[in-house]
């Protein structure tokens, strides 16, 4: 009875691939060799434009002409994609999927044809459904496999885009394994790139089946949700090669949601985890950071690495991430990522990371593109969402560099404007060789008050040893509270005379003291809110995309007047300044999301949890929640997804108070 149902269900949606569709063509000839061998690099037009009419050919060849004229060609960008919206709504009185003659009236053949002419290839997109995803509703290729599938090839197509939406709950690998018959019965190359948002864990089966496969929902273009798609990619290194890799989405970099600080982040562990880079910016209006950060060539090389090892994590304490990459030349590409909202230490070795025992190592900045030597400390204080990306390998010759030195700043970086901060500034010689006539220099902004209480200087620092400096900081009395740039400098000279300068870019941030008595929190200013979905929210629901597309407050059909929305994963950090006591609030999954989500809440007072929940639904009431916090300087609300990915995780700090 199950074959039977299953066989009734394939005939239904179409799946076997239809004769008159392909008379002479074979089922499955063998695969094309070698495609994808290193991960894919190129352009999807999604993230920038979604289906907004900008989306046309004049934007496709303006994309392949500055992929030419900006060096992307030739740093490794390959494939111009084109995502959903192409097609007409409806297919033509032959069954076959017509572009749009607004968007390209030429057809999407002249298309592809001008892209091969500059030296670059073209992607295309459909869905493994009668739909695609986007609400206008164009065709799907469920039951069209093989007749798409000719119809892409006949176009010159050489990369496909196969998302998961509207798949009438046919099974997966079944719909994922006909088009990847399809496609080899056009006999022409082109890359397969499973969208299937990691429902059903591709990793694990679609290693010949496609060249890639995406392992989570979509990126949006902000901290949370790239730091939430990372978190979930990471873990599946060991299923990473040559032509088959795990796609953690595409780029954000150049969208505007997140900091150059971020965007070089974003980039770079997406370069040690070898995902496909794909840029997701309208490249026609980026500006120069963009291309400086998509056309690192030191950081492609880590991501386009022969050898195909994905990278993996050493140590993640506290949000402080050490992750290893192995290269085809025995040397490690390796990232010392931030994921906190404060510069911090993240230390590790040559040993920990695969290296082999040595007595001196090169170490490269990939983003200072300098060289140095070192000992085998591999460490660095990182500013906030920053990375420090590596390239380390045993070499007796590294010597002939400067030795590395690591800047470091203790204390507070919260700041009450008009009182004094201490502070102390460390450096630190991590390399084989003395660091000689070293000199620390701390700036802050116009009119702060920066003054050095102990000795800048030292004649000279041996392997380990630091200069450690004392300094008085100062912001003028009324300054506005906000985030403030101090930059720690230092200058040293190699054992040969050669000069080396290191600049650690760091925040203060100027605060002001919590109000006495009981405040909400949707109304007191935060110091930081990443979220996973849009921003969060002050007194209404998340509302997941826009700035004040919230709704109110709603848990289990009771409504709250004021809160914190939010989306998985989140955090919500606030200033105390050590005078506060208590934090309470209502938590649960906002309505608005029906019956989907599942969130949990933790209340932190500095480092230590104070308070959390298990796990929470749409079907939990709101649970009362209450942490004492005393004498903490930062407070922290965090929401996570309950361990199963963030889709719909809406999540309401309602009646948040805090009590100083």
């Amino acid at each position: 009875m199950v074959g039977a149902l299953a066989a009734g269900l394939l005939c239904a949606a179409g799946l076997a691939a239809p004769a008159a569709a392909a008379p002479t063509a074979p089922a499955a000839p063998a695969p094309a060799e070698g495609l994808a061998l290193t991960p894919p690099m190129g352009f999807n037009n999604w993230n920038s434009t979604h289906c907004r009419a900008e989306f046309d050919e004049a934007m496709v060849k303006g994309i392949a002409d500055i992929f030419v004229e900006k060096g992307l060609k030739d740093a490794g960008y390959e494939y111009v994609n084109l995502d959903d919206c192409w097609a007409l709504p409806s297919r033509d009185a032959n069954g076959k999927l017509v572009p749009d003659p607004v968007r390209f009236p030429n057809g999407i053949k002249a298309v592809a044809d001008y892209v091969h002419s500059k030296g670059l290839k073209m992607g295309i997109y459909t869905s493994a459904g009668t739909k695609t995803c986007n609400t206008a509703g164009f065709p799907g290729s469920l039951g069209h496999e093989y007749s798409d599938a000719q119809q892409f090839a006949d176009w010159g197509v050489d990369y496909l885009k196969y998302d998961n939406c509207n798949n009438q709950g046919v099974d997966a690998k079944l719909r994922y394994t006909t088009m990847r018959d399809a496609l080899r019965a056009t006999g022409r190359a082109i890359v397969y790139s499973i969208c299937e948002w990691g429902e059903n864990k591709p990793w694990e089966w679609a290693a010949d089946v496609g060249q890639l496969w995406r392992t989570t929902g979509d990126i949006s273009d902000n901290w949370g949700s790239m730091l939430s798609i990372l978190k979930q990619n990471l873990p599946l290194a060991p299923h990473a090669g040559p032509g088959r890799w795990n796609d953690p989405d595409m780029l954000e970099v150049g969208n505007g949601g997140m900091t150059d600080t971020e965007y070089r982040s974003h980039f770079s562990m997406w370069a040690i985890m070898a995902a496909p880079l794909l840029i997701g910016s309208d490249l026609r209006s980026a500006g120069e950071e963009t291309f400086e950060i998509l056309g690192n060539r030191e950081v492609i090389a880590v991501d386009q690495d022969p050898l195909g090892k994905q990278g993996t994590v050493v140590s993640s304490q506290s949000g402080r991430w050490v992750v290893a990459k192995e290269m085809r030349d025995g040397s490690r590409a390796v990232a010392l990522f931030n994921e906190s909202g404060t510069a911090q230490r993240i230390t590790t070795s040559a040993d920990a990371v695969g290296l082999p025992a040595a007595d001196t190592y090169a170490l490269r900045d990939l983003w200072q593109h300098r060289s140095y030597n070192t000992a085998g400390t591999i460490s660095a204080t990182v500013p906030a969402h920053g990375t420090v990306l590596l390239r380390v390998a045993a070499d007796p010759k590294s010597v002939q560099h400067p030795p590395a030195v690591e800047l470091g700043l203790n204390g507070s970086p919260l700041v009450e404007a008009g009182k004094t901060a201490s502070l102390t500034s460390t450096v630190t010689d991590l390399g084989r060789t003395t660091a000689k006539r070293v000199s620390v220099s701390l700036t802050g902004p116009s009119g702060w008050s920066v003054k050095a209480t102990s000795p800048t200087t030292s004649p000279a620092l041996s392997t380990g040893r630091s200069l450690r400096t004392k300094w008085a900081v100062t912001a003028p009395q009324g300054t506005p509270p906000g985030s403030y740039g101090l930059t720690l400098r230092a200058s040293y000279r190699s054992p040969s005379g050669v000069r080396a300068d290191s600049a650690l870019p760091l925040t203060a941030t100027v605060v002001v003291a919590p109000p006495s008595g009981m405040s909400g929190l949707g109304d007191l200013p935060w110091l930081s809110a990443a979220n996973g979905w849009g921003p969060a929210e002050r007194n209404t629901s998340n509302g997941e995309s826009d700035a004040g597309d919230g709704n109110p407050i709603t848990i289990g059909e009771v409504v709250y007047d004021t809160g914190i929305g939010v989306h998985a994963d989140s955090t919500v950090e606030y200033y105390a300044g050590g005078a506060c006591e208590t934090v309470t609030a209502q938590v649960g999954v906002d309505d608005e999301e029906g019956a989907d989500g599942t969130v949990a809440f933790e209340i932190w007072a500095d480092g230590t949890r104070a308070a959390s929940t298990g796990v929470l639904t749409n079907a939990i009431p709101a649970q009362a929640l209450t942490a004492d916090v005393t004498g903490a300087q930062v407070i922290r609300l965090v929401v996570t997804d309950g361990g199963d990915g963030v889709t719909s995780d809406h999540g309401d700090w309602a009646e948040a108070r805090l009590t100083c």
